[in-house]
C-alpha cells in the first residue's frame, strides 16, 4: 500500500535540516498530519586494513548522551561527489587518506520519520598523512577487528545505523573473509 503526500510544507529549515509537515492520505482515503524531517545526504567510508581491522573513531554524541565507535562521515557539499566526501571525512576526522572507496550501501537510518541519504563506501587500504583536522570529532582514533563487531554492538558500542549496517555487511560478504585482527583497537 502506497501513502500519497497531498501537500507538504516546512515548520523550519536551515543549512543542516528541514522539519516538515506533511498531508498524507492513506489508501483507504483517510487524512493524517506526518512530521518529518528532510536532511542533505552524507557520505562516510569504513577503511580495512590487511588484518581485517576498521579505522573507526570513538566519540561522544551527546544528543543521546552515548560513547560510540563510528566511522568517519559527513554532510555532501554542493561540489562534491559523495565518494569525494567519504574520502575528505575520512581524512580530517582520523588522519587517514583512503584509496580506491569503493560503493557499499546506501541506506537511510530512519525512514518513517527523516530522508537522510547515507552513501557509504569502503576502502581497503589508506596512508597516514598527520594527525586529523577535526581533532575535535573523536577522542581516539582506532582499528576495531570485524571479528568484534558483533560483540560491540551486544554491548552498545556500536550504535550508529550507518556504522552498523557498513560494518555488518562486510562481515557478511564472501569476499570479506581473510585473516583477523588480533590487536585490540588502539590510538
Amino acid at each position: 500500500m502506497q501513502w500519497t503526500v497531498r501537500s507538504e510544507r516546512s515548520l523550519y529549515a536551515d543549512g543542516w535540516l528541514d522539519l516538515r509537515l506533511a498531508d498524507v492520505e492513506l489508501p483507504d482515503g483517510r487524512h493524517l498530519d506526518h512530521r518529518l524531517l528532510r536532511m542533505r545526504a552524507s557520505a562516510g567510508a569504513v577503511v580495512l586494513n590487511e588484518e581485517r581491522c576498521a579505522l573507526l573513531i570513538w566519540r561522544h554524541r551527546f544528543i543521546t548522551g552515548r560513547w560510540g565507535w563510528e566511522m568517519p562521515m559527513g554532510m555532501i557539499s554542493a561540489d562534491e561527489t559523495p565518494a569525494e566526501t567519504a574520502a575528505r571525512e575520512v581524512e580530517e576526522e582520523t588522519g587517514w587518506r583512503p584509496s580506491r572507496l569503493h560503493p557499499l550501501a546506501y541506506v537511510q537510518p530512519s525512514a518513517g520519520i527523516m530522508d537522510a541519504a547515507h552513501h557509504l563506501f569502503v576502502s581497503d587500504r589508506a596512508t597516514k598523512i598527520g594527525s586529523p583536522a577535526d581533532a575535535f570529532e573523536s577522542t581516539r582514533i582506532g582499528w576495531v577487528p570485524l571479528a568484534d563487531v558483533p560483540t560491540l554492538i551486544a554491548k552498545r558500542e556500536i550504535v550508529s545505523s550507518s556504522t552498523m549496517a557498513a560494518l555488518l555487511y562486510l562481515l557478511a560478504v564472501p569476499s570479506a573473509a581473510g585473516q583477523e585482527c588480533s590487536s585490540p583497537p588502539s590510538d
